[in-house]
C-alpha cells in the first residue's frame, strides 16, 4: 500500500512539473476605448477633437479619430471633457505632514514627533489623494524619514494601494546638520531622517546606501549650513549616483549653493531661491532642471512669522521663477507642499501651487508642459509616461474646462486612470 501511494505521489510532482513548463493561456487585457472630446498634446500645446484612446491592459495600444473599436471594449464617454496625460509632481514629501499647531510649522518637530511607521500610513493617504487629485507621477525628494517611501512606493507598483508612481530618494545626503541646527548634547536628532556625508568617502557610501535599499533618485543638501558642498563635492555624488544608473536633485536656497550646483551639472536644482540671472544661464547651459517651488503666498501666510516674512519670500520665489522662465531654462513642476490644512487633501494642496506659476506670467501651455512633458524627461520616464501615444501607460486624465485657456481647470480634475484602470470618475 505504502509503494502504491508513493508511485502516485511521484506521479502527481512529474504532472504538476510537466504543468508548470507548458505555457498557460493568459488572461486577455481589458480594452477600453475613451472617446475624448478634447485632447492635447501637453509638448507642442496643440489640441485634437473627437479622438479615440484605445487602451489595452495598462497601455495605450492607439489613438486617433478614426481608431475602430472593438467589440466588447468598455467605452468611457469623455466626449464633454478635456483630456490629457496624468500629470506630475516633481518635489513632494509624501511621507511628511506638518502638524502646524503641534509642531509650530517647523518640521524638525514633525520627525521627532511621528515615527516612521505613521509616516508611511500618512504616505499611503497622501498617494491615494495626489492620485486622485490627478498626478498620477511624482518624485518624492527625501524628508520620508528611515525609507518609509520607499516602501509606499513598492506597495503601489504591487497594486497593494493606490497612487501614483513614485521615484523615491530615500535619505537626504547633505552636510553635518543637514537642514537642521543640532545640540551636542542630542547630536542624533537629525539621523535617520539626514545622511551626513562630509568626506568624499562618506558621500560615495552614502550613494551607495541610498542606492542598495531603493531609492531612485539622489537628493542632497547643498547649501543650509555655514559649510556648503564644493563644486567638486557635488562631482562625487553625480559620478557615483551615475553608476548606479540614478540621477541627482539639489537642494538649493542660497546663491552660492545654486552656483555651485549649476556648474557642477545636476539633474536638478530644487527651489532656486537665491539663484542668480547669470546662474539661471549657467544651469541652462549644463542641462540642469529647475525645479522651482513658489509656495502660494496664502500658504507662506500660514506658517511664517510675520505677513511681512511671508510677502518678501513669496516677491522671491516669484522672481525667480520668473527669471527663469524668462531665461528659458527647462523647468519641471514641483510643490514641496507637506502641510496639513483644513478642507485640503495632499493633492488639491499640491494642485493650489500652479497660482504662482499664473502670478509669475508663465502661460497654460508652458505650465502644462512644466507638469508633463518636462517633469517626465526629468525623471528619466519619458518613454512611457507624461503622454497620450501609442505605447505609453495608460495614465490619463480628464477635467470638464479647458486648462489651455484657463489652468484653473486642472483644480476640477473628474477623472484619473492609471495604468489602465480607473481609479476616479466624477463625470456630470
Amino acid at each position: 500500500m505504502k509503494r502504491h501511494l508513493f508511485a502516485l505521489l511521484i506521479l502527481a510532482c512529474f504532472a504538476a512539473r510537466a504543468y508548470a513548463q507548458t505555457p498557460q493561456p493568459q488572461p486577455t487585457p481589458q480594452v477600453t476605448a475613451i472617446r475624448a472630446g478634447r485632447l492635447i498634446d501637453t509638448e507642442t500645446g496643440r489640441e485634437s477633437r473627437n479622438q479615440i484612446i484605445l487602451v489595452e491592459g495598462r497601455k495605450i495600444k492607439a489613438v486617433g479619430a478614426n481608431v475602430p473599436v472593438p467589440a466588447g471594449a468598455r467605452v468611457v464617454d469623455l466626449s464633454g471633457s478635456t483630456v490629457l496625460p496624468g500629470l506630475f509632481d516633481s518635489h513632494t514629501h509624501l511621507c511628511m505632514t506638518v502638524d502646524r499647531q503641534r509642531d509650530a510649522g517647523n518640521y524638525f518637530y514633525t520627525t521627532l514627533n511621528d515615527p516612521d511607521s505613521f509616516r508611511a500610513v500618512q504616505g499611503v493617504v497622501n498617494a491615494r489623494a495626489m492620485l486622485e487629485a490627478g498626478f498620477t507621477t511624482v518624485r518624492d525628494v527625501g524628508n520620508e524619514g528611515n525609507y518609509a517611501c520607499v516602501s509606499v512606493a513598492r506597495a503601489v507598483e504591487r497594486r497593494m494601494i493606490q497612487g501614483p508612481t513614485m521615484l523615491t530618494a530615500g535619505r537626504i545626503i547633505a552636510p553635518y546638520g543637514g537642514q537642521f541646527h543640532l545640540q551636542p548634547n542630542r547630536r542624533d536628532l537629525a539621523e535617520p531622517e539626514y545622511f551626513f556625508a562630509d568626506t568624499r568617502d562618506e558621500i560615495r557610501k552614502a550613494v551607495r546606501e541610498n542606492a542598495h535599499f531603493g531609492a531612485q533618485v539622489i537628493k542632497i543638501v547643498v547649501d543650509d549650513q555655514r559649510y556648503i558642498y564644493s563644486v567638486e563635492d557635488i562631482k562625487v555624488v553625480i559620478e557615483e549616483a551615475k553608476r548606479a544608473g540614478l540621477k541627482v536633485a539639489a537642494h538649493c536656497w542660497t546663491r552660492e549653493g545654486a552656483h555651485n550646483a549649476a556648474e557642477a551639472g545636476v539633474a536638478s536644482i530644487e527651489h532656486g531661491n537665491g539663484i542668480s540671472d547669470e546662474d539661471l544661464q549657467l544651469a541652462k547651459r549644463n542641462n540642469v532642471t529647475l525645479v522651482f517651488t513658489p509656495f502660494p503666498e496664502w500658504v507662506l501666510k500660514l506658517f511664517r512669522l510675520s505677513p511681512e516674512a511671508a510677502a518678501d519670500e513669496y516677491r522671491e520665489e516669484i522672481d525667480r521663477l520668473r527669471a527663469g522662465h524668462r531665461a528659458g531654462v527647462t523647468i519641471a513642476f514641483g510643490t514641496d507642499a507637506a502641510d496639513d490644512i483644513k478642507n485640503y487633501t495632499r493633492g488639491t494642496q499640491a494642485m493650489a501651487w500652479v497660482d504662482s506659476y499664473v502670478a509669475a506670467g508663465l502661460a497654460p501651455r508652458d505650465i502644462l508642459k512644466a507638469m508633463t512633458t518636462n517633469a517626465a524627461r526629468l525623471l528619466g520616464v519619458e518613454a512611457t509616461h507624461g503622454a497620450i501615444r501609442p505605447g505609453m501607460n495608460a495614465d490619463i486624465i480628464a477635467t470638464q474646462g479647458d486648462p489651455l485657456a484657463d489652468i484653473n481647470a486642472l483644480k476640477q480634475v473628474t477623472f484619473v486612470m492609471k495604468y489602465g484602470a480607473v481609479v476616479k470618475d466624477e463625470r456630470k
